[in-house]
């Protein structure tokens, strides 16, 4: 066979030939010395593949223009467990302001995140996170990304277990280890002793959650295989009870299943462990089957649980912590979107009014913990006079996005300024609205933003609007987590970007004024059903531009 007659090669065998020719987690000399030669020196395969394991992906231009030789990066600091010190707050907004242009973000997975970041500065950006025990390694790319845990970890009164150490052992073991070095996707962890079960383990590949048994022991469940984007599924419960020290054991066994699925590798879009469940026909007791004979030995039986219903999972808010005199502060970032003087502001919050403990969490907001409850008080008024929200509205509180066309390159549409807006408008036009509502939105079917576990989901599509393609969003309702946990789903109705906030707001009214008592928007959209919301969302919208959506793939 010729060359000219040779198969072209897909794009996953792309991707899978070059992290076989070279690791990408080998790559840092490289990029040390790619550094210095300058953007035009860095060969395609590292730019396209290999830096994504340093949690470096090329970005637009910053206003959605999309270009393969924008010589700028975003840049992902890897935070297991969200755990922060008011050192490491104030070197990353230092770095934001002299590298990044003054970007961050605060993403769902706990890290942080730069934007306009040169090639020539990335060194320069490692060197001084490392001096605060930070980096970016394995924050992005075919590897296990950043282990996510509960943000009050060891101070919760409600929680079953502190399992942040477990969730650091973990992370500290997988990240930058050789024999997890190639995995055929992304791969997401979280593991937590919350009992909101704040960090979403039904959406996660690896959702470890603390359960106590009848007989008063306390360990932990795993759910697999779960994830979002243009299929959505939520993990399955693993018939197993998992005792505090086996649960490393367990998530390497089943992180290495998954690394030897070789049956993913052939295809990007369908990689990720969830389709072994959808796709090659596994089962949770064929699955724990092999767990077992990776351990070399055989778990409990799973005990009873009831997973959470609660509708905040954000610890936004003054709590008492579990040692006596103190409580934790949680702070609303809407979107995650926050400017490195607010960060230095709240890092000085922490050293005065606490110890200088911080903490992310995956509803992208930042608490401190370890505050004197007598000065509590004080510490709200100084976080509102550094513009630091405290008090948030419903829809601040519940409102969550994606990166957006703004930087990523996959987005269709802008996102962060969108839901902040978004979010402030309707805090405006609804000032007595006090149910929660979770209000994500998402640039593209990959869904970052996560819509599709949203009680209001906001999908980006482009819409023709009298000949002109305008941004706009496809319309999800019915999403959530816990006991009765579903899939948010198109509800058939899209509009310009310019008239969600109508729509919503009708939508909203017509919730209040119709709901039975004590009914939530999720149970309420169900009663109506789509028809009816439909129906109130079109007569809000007098734009051309307004339209059906399509079916549900």
């Amino acid at each position: 066979m010729t060359d000219a007659t040779a198969p072209k090669e897909t794009a996953a065998q792309r991707v899978e030939r070059i992290k076989r020719e070279k690791a990408p987690w080998s790559i840092m000399d490289d990029i040390r010395r790619y550094a210095k030669d300058g953007f035009a020196a860095i060969p395609a395969d590292d730019l396209a593949v290999r830096f994504r394991a340093w949690g470096l992906y090329t970005q637009g231009d910053g206003g959605g223009t999309r270009g393969e030789e924008m010589p700028f990066f975003m840049m992902r600091v890897r935070t297991p467990n969200g755990v922060l010190t008011s050192k490491m707050v104030r070197t990353i907004a230092d770095l934001s302001d002299r590298y990044a242009r003054s970007s961050i973000d605060i993403t769902n997975r706990q890290n942080f995140q730069l934007h306009w970041l040169r090639i020539e500065d990335v060194p320069a950006v490692w060197d001084a996170l490392e001096t605060v025990g930070w980096g970016s390694q394995g924050s992005c790319g075919d590897n296990t990304r950043t282990v996510t845990g509960c943000p009050v970890a060891g101070v919760a009164h409600e929680e079953l277990i502190d399992a942040s150490p477990i969730a650091l052992q973990v992370d500290r073991f997988l990240n930058g280890n050789p024999d997890y070095a190639n995995l055929p996707r992304k791969f997401k962890i979280t593991i937590t002793g919350c009992a909101h079960w704040c960090t979403y383990p039904e959406i996660n590949d690896i959702g470890v959650t603390a359960v106590r048994r009848s007989d008063g022991v306390v360990g932990f469940h795993a759910r697999v295989g779960g994830g979002l984007s243009t299929r959505p599924h939520l993990a399955l419960l693993l018939p197993a009870f998992i005792h505090p020290h086996q649960v490393p054991d367990v998530v390497n066994a089943i992180a290495g299943i998954f690394r030897d699925s070789d049956e993913l590798r052939l295809n990007r879009t369908k990689a990720r462990m969830k389709f072994l469940f959808l796709n090659h026909g596994w089962t949770t007791e064929a699955f724990l089957q092999e767990v077992e004979r990776r351990i070399g030995y055989t778990l409990d039986d799973a005990a009873e649980e009831n997973p959470p219903e609660g509708q905040y999972r954000d610890h936004i808010g003054v709590h008492p912590q579990r040692q006596e005199g103190l409580s934790y502060v949680g702070f609303s970032v809407p979107s995650g979107r926050i400017t490195p003087e607010q960060l230095r502001r709240i890092s000085a919050i922490a050293e005065e009014f606490g110890d200088g403990t911080l903490r992310l969490s995956a509803t992208q907001n930042i608490l401190v913990l370890n505050v004197p409850n007598s000065d509590v008080d004080t510490l709200i008024k100084a976080a509102s006079d550094a513009g630091v929200w405290f008090g948030a509205s419903p829809f601040q509180r519940g409102t969550v996005s994606c990166t957006g066309r703004e930087y990523c390159k996959l987005a269709i549409t802008e996102t962060k300024v969108f839901s902040i807006r978004l979010a402030q408008e309707l805090e405006d036009r609804l000032p007595g609205f006090t149910q929660s509502i979770k209000l994500h939105v998402t640039g593209c079917p990959n869904a970052c933003g996560q819509h599709s576990i949203a009680d209001i989901g906001l999908q980006g599509v482009m819409i023709n609007v009298g000949g002109t393609q305008v941004e706009g969003f496809d319309f999800f309702v019915g999403g959530g987590l816990g006991e009765r946990s579903s899939i948010a789903h198109r509800v058939g109705f899209r509009a310009p970007a310019d008239d969600v906030p109508d729509a919503l707001e009708q939508l909203l009214r017509e919730f209040s004024s119709g709901a039975e008592r004590d009914e939530t928007f999720r149970t309420w959209t169900t009663r109506v059903g789509d028809a009816a919301v439909r129906s109130v969302l079109a007569g809000s919208v007098a734009t051309s531009g307004a339209q059906p959506s399509p079916s549900v793939e």
